[in-house]
Parts: structure tokens; C-alpha cells; sequence
């Protein structure tokens, strides 16, 4: 069998642009109107256009970037029947998540939980960014805590999809606070012991989200 050499640095280089460019996008340094062409992102990070290509690709694998009719790439809008297909699968991925720490009921890993919430949820800025920031930590560590590499990939891959309707939707218009103080609740769902009534908890939770979320997108059409 006559197999080429895997180049692991060309991979580790093109790892790097894909976080940076997620990063940018996250931040709004690339805004959703600009077109991401590879030759221009190459000359401006000074490397060879190969990785960029491969961290462009992937992000539109991903469903971040979409190829654009002009030539390069754009950050994909996505629809209201595509935000809602995103949150059934949250649904899922994070359902399993409750359902697997009710049914340990650590109470280590409660704390844990009740500890991050609390500390992410103090926060001093009022901003889009800032929000969306601290919810997805909250709800990382809830699937972290399940030592699940499996749902710990798929979350973040759920909520990288996600960014691209956080720059779209006129959030400043929405109440945002509005998305926290139910997540002491969750816990205390989770300290049950019932993995029902757990799931039962985060799915309301994130029903909620989404609505919240489509209400931002019909303020912005």
C-alpha cells in the first residue's frame, strides 16, 4: 500500500487560521458583509494560501461561511426553519448531557456547575458578545461535566453553526437578561436525581432560547 506523508505542520497551520478567523468572526472583526477571499487572507496573515483554503472550507463545512456568487466566501445567514433545526439538536445534545448528571447526581460536579453559573452570569458588560459569551460557557461546562468527548464535540460544533445568527439578529433590541436565571434551575433539576424531569428542565430552557432568538431575527427582517 503506497500512502503519501501526512504533513502535520500544514494541518497544525491550517487549525490555526480556522480559529482565528472563527474568533474574528465571532468578535464582529469580519462583519457579515465582508467577502473572505484566500489570496488577500494569505498575503495578510503572510502565509501560503493552502491552510487558508483548508480553514475556509472547513468553516463552510461547518456552516459558519457559505461560497459566495462573487467569488470567495461570506458568513452564511440563516434562516428561522435552520435556527429551530439548530436548537432541537442543542435539545438533544445537551438533553443527554442532564440526563447522564441526574443520573450520577455528583454533588461535586453540582457545585461545579452552580459555581460557573454564578460566575459567568456576573458580568459587567451589557454587550451581544458579552452574553452570548458567558451562556455558552454556562452550558459547555454543563456537557463538560459529563466527561463525554462525543457530546462535548457536538455541542461545540452546535453552537460554532450559531454564530452566524447572533450577527444577524438585532439582539440590542431584545432583552437578553431575559436568557439568564433559569440555569440555578437547571441544577437544581439535576439534583433531583430524575433524569426526566432534568431533561424535561433544559429543553424548556432552550425552547425559550429560540424564541428569544427568532424574535431577534424578525426584528432585524
Amino acid at each position: 500500500m503506497a500512502l503519501k506523508k501526512i504533513k502535520h505542520e500544514r494541518q497544525r497551520l491550517a487549525d490555526i487560521v480556522y480559529d482565528q478567523l472563527l474568533e474574528a468572526i465571532q468578535s464582529g472583526a469580519i462583519s457579515s458583509e465582508e467577502r473572505l477571499v484566500q489570496e488577500k487572507l494569505a498575503e495578510e496573515m503572510q502565509i501560503s494560501r493552502t491552510p487558508v483554503r483548508e480553514a475556509l472550507l472547513r468553516l463552510e463545512q461547518d456552516g459558519i461561511l457559505t461560497s459566495s456568487s462573487r467569488g470567495g466566501f461570506s458568513i452564511h445567514r440563516m434562516t428561522n426553519s435552520e435556527v429551530k433545526e439548530l436548537y432541537q439538536a442543542r435539545a438533544a445534545i445537551e438533553g443527554q448531557a442532564v440526563r447522564i448528571l441526574a443520573v450520577a447526581n455528583d454533588p461535586g460536579k453540582n457545585k461545579d456547575l452552580r459555581e460557573t453559573i454564578e460566575r459567568e452570569e456576573n458580568i459587567s458588560s451589557s454587550s451581544v458578545r458579552a452574553y452570548f459569551e458567558a451562556n455558552r460557557k454556562i452550558h459547555r461546562r454543563m456537557v463538560e461535566l459529563t466527561d463525554n468527548r462525543y457530546l462535548i464535540e457536538m455541542f461545540d460544533n452546535i453552537w460554532n453553526r450559531g454564530v452566524s445568527y447572533n450577527l444577524f439578529a438585532v439582539i440590542e433590541k431584545i432583552d437578553l437578561s431575559a436568557s439568564f436565571g433559569d440555569h440555578i434551575r437547571l441544577v437544581e433539576a439535576i439534583e433531583t436525581g430524575n433524569p426526566t424531569f432534568a431533561m424535561d428542565a433544559i429543553i424548556d430552557h432552550i425552547t425559550h432560547g429560540l424564541e428569544l432568538q427568532i424574535e431577534a431575527l424578525e426584528v432585524k427582517d
